[in-house]
């Protein structure tokens, strides 16, 4: 297993930072923040880019994220087009995988066949975007209470039927506590159809004070994350994963001591189960 940070637990840190403390603290790999990328190419070319990850040696594990994809409207145009901007940035810097974030339930009753149906016919779509640069898409639930796809079971469902080898999932262990999932759902995925893992823990409280800033280091929390990491690895997921952390009281300690804590505590979590790169 490819173990990476992600640039969501340095958020107010920028993207060369990110990559100095990555490889600093011992990750092999990093999950970008997209925002981080837009802003470096204000001032830099994508060869300039492509140049950063190779002179430090780091696998660039996906870039995070194209989000809310779903429901749209007469805003959808703009996803199609961020979906073919990185894209070619991933391409450029031999990214695999962009994590495209399920969103809000629209401002009416819908059945979950009408959000199957949105987001199998979304997904195609970017799906064919993507395809031609060589990028997967990482489809990714969210534990929120509001969110429309909650479960591993119902963004497993919809991404067999796009039927696209390059629509699979970003399994976040956070939003799959948040969001109600059960461990028996991981049995019926294919572990092929993961494309990204996010490991991160939660503070304990309610599950409808589930938030991204309850976040907390792997192990300091309440996530069951060794029976997850169990089942991942009894499937046969042996792919990449990154320490993804948007706890504000981290982005504003000292980055590569965020970094370097976030490693050790992975490390305590995958090595029972994983090989780790």
């Amino acid at each position: 297993m490819k173990l990476g940070f992600h640039g969501a637990t340095t958020m107010t840190s920028d993207l060369v930072t990110d990559v100095e403390i990555s490889v600093q603290a011992g990750f092999s790999g990093l999950e970008v923040w997209a925002e981080k990328v837009d802003r470096y190419l204000q001032d830099h070319s994508l060869a300039k880019l492509k140049a950063l990850f190779a002179r430090y040696n780091i696998t660039p594990l996906a870039l995070d994220a194209i989000v809310f994809i779903g429901f749209r409207g007469q805003e959808y145009p703009k996803i199609q087009a961020r979906c073919q901007e990185l894209s070619a940035i991933a391409q450029a810097i031999h990214c695999p995988t962009i994590v495209v974030v399920a969103g809000p339930l629209p401002d009416r009753e819908v059945s979950w066949d009408e959000v199957v149906t949105e987001y199998v016919s979304v997904l195609r779509d970017l799906g064919s975007i993507a395809g031609p640069y060589g990028v997967k898409l990482a489809f990714e639930f969210l534990g929120f209470g509001w969110t429309s796809v909650r479960t591993p079971r119902g963004a497993y469902e919809i991404i067999q039927k796009t039927g696209r080898e390059n629509i699979g999932m970003s399994f976040d262990a956070a939003h799959f506590y948040g969001g109600g999932g059960l461990l028996d759902e991981l049995d019926a995925i294919d572990s092929a159809r993961i494309f990204a893992f996010h490991l991160d823990d939660l503070d304990d409280a309610p599950k409808e004070a589930f938030s991204d800033s309850i976040r907390i280091f792997p192990g300091e929390g309440v996530v069951p994350l060794h029976a997850i990491c169990g089942r991942l690895k009894a499937i046969g997921y042996d792919g990449p994963c990154s320490i993804e952390l948007f706890r504000p009281e981290y982005w504003q300690q000292d980055p590569f001591e965020v970094a370097r804590k976030a490693r050790n505590a992975a490390l305590q979590i995958l090595k029972p189960h994983f090989s780790i790169e």
